[in-house]
């Protein structure tokens, strides 16, 4: 949700300056460019240097960027250059004066000029907090159209024990995140999806595997993401870059995939288009076999039918499943259907040239419980993801 956004981070004097670190660092690994503003204060908790270095900009602390030949830093330009504004720690000094207008520093100067969203995240000591004066400042601001990311419950720099405390990092990145999905077409919706190949040990430098490269796996997690779902993507083994703002699970074997599905399987929808292997060695030899005379045979066993489970144990979540075919697609594709309970299936061929294990084309059909049938071009496998959630929403 927060991929190509501009966030400019504004940093004030508490000692929870510190945590600027881990949200300017968090908000880079969701894509966002980050600016960030310090307070004079702020400096004596947290170096500029640092902030500089996590955002990879330089930081902003006054009007005078140079006072030898007349550089200033433009409040106005950056106003307009934010998507949003977090103000974060914010003091309970810093809030009174955006609550009044006070500008006396180039943060609030930036404050008063900015057009887009502005999140304020408080943090002081209990009896600050729970002053009444604070309390009027933070309904003022949101009077005006701010959103206050409330302080957490915990043990604060005083040595008391109660609100006051900065919300975490991954909360506050939650709270922006949130608010970017409103209105979107997945917003509040849970979508678990697989993808990629799983790898069966044989020994511990060989294993049985498949050609699957997990691109049409991220297509979907990308594009739901996107849509504004909360996305957790289980993924075997790949080389891909991992698409932001999901929740990612690294799994190897099939075992390793059914597990990570059982702990996340309560959904709104489950998109299992992971290549699972179907067997695994009976026994995975302890050290390296040896190259022998003769043929080698290595017994098998029947993994866990994921699929199967997970159409037996679902309550109320929208189950797709791929399948993969070289011959008899169609009636393949329907016997997968009903035996696994799915509510929708995917189906590939490999006599489609261009569709398949790897590339950055894929071809479709889509078939649904009711026996609808949708037929696709060859196209792009993001092309491919959104044709497959436009189904999934007219499940939901």
């Amino acid at each position: 949700m927060l991929k190509g956004k501009n966030v400019l981070l504004a940093v004030t004097g508490s000692i929870a300056a510190y945590k600027a670190a881990y949200i300017t660092r968090l908000l880079k690994k969701q894509g966002a460019a980050v600016k960030v503003i310090m307070t004079a204060a702020s400096s004596d908790f947290i170096t500029p240097l640092t902030l500089s270095t996590l955002s990879n900009e330089p930081v902003y602390a006054d009007f005078m960027k140079d006072e030898l030949t007349g550089e200033w830093n433009n409040h106005v330009e950056l106003g307009l250059w934010a998507d949003l504004m977090l103000v974060a720690p914010a003091t309970a000094n810093s809030i009174a004066k955006m609550a009044t207008g006070n500008a006396d520093n180039f943060m609030m100067a930036v404050y008063l000029s900015a057009k887009c969203p502005v999140f304020v995240a408080p943090a002081m000591d209990l009896d600050m907090y729970k002053h009444g004066s604070t309390k009027d400042n933070l309904a003022t601001l949101v009077n005006r159209g701010n959103h206050i990311i409330y302080p957490g419950n915990g043990e604060l720099a005083s040595g008391l024990v109660g609100e006051g405390r900065l919300a975490e990092p991954e909360e506050i990145i939650d709270h922006l995140e949130d608010f970017f999905r409103q209105g979107l077409s997945l917003a509040g919706k849970r979508v678990l999806i697989t993808a990629g190949p799983t790898h069966e040990k044989i020994d511990p430098v060989r294993f049985l595997g498949n050609n699957s490269s997990g691109k049409m796996g991220f297509a979907l997690a990308e594009e739901a993401v996107k849509r504004g779902a909360k996305v957790t993507l289980v993924a075997g083994p790949n080389h891909l870059e991992i698409p932001s703002g999901v929740e990612y699970i690294s799994i190897t074997s099939a075992q390793d995939l059914f597990e990570a599905c059982k702990a996340n399987f309560d959904q709104d929808a489950v998109i299992m288009a992971a290549a699972v292997a179907d067997y695994t060695p009976a026994h995975v030899s302890a050290v390296k076999m040896k190259k022998q005379e003769g043929d080698l045979s290595i017994p098998m066993k029947r993994t866990t039918d994921i699929l199967k489970w997970m159409g037996e144990n679902k309550k109320g979540q929208k189950l797709i499943g791929f399948a993969l075919e070289t011959n008899d697609e169609l009636d393949n594709a329907r016997l997968k259907l009903k035996k696994k309970k799915l509510d929708v299936i995917v189906l590939n061929s490999l006599q489609d040239k261009g569709a398949g294990f790897k590339g950055d084309t894929n071809k479709i059909t889509i078939l649904d419980a009711n026996n609808n049938l949708q037929e696709f071009e060859l196209k792009s496998k993001s092309d491919v993801a959104s044709d497959i959630l436009n189904k999934l929403e007219e499940l939901l």
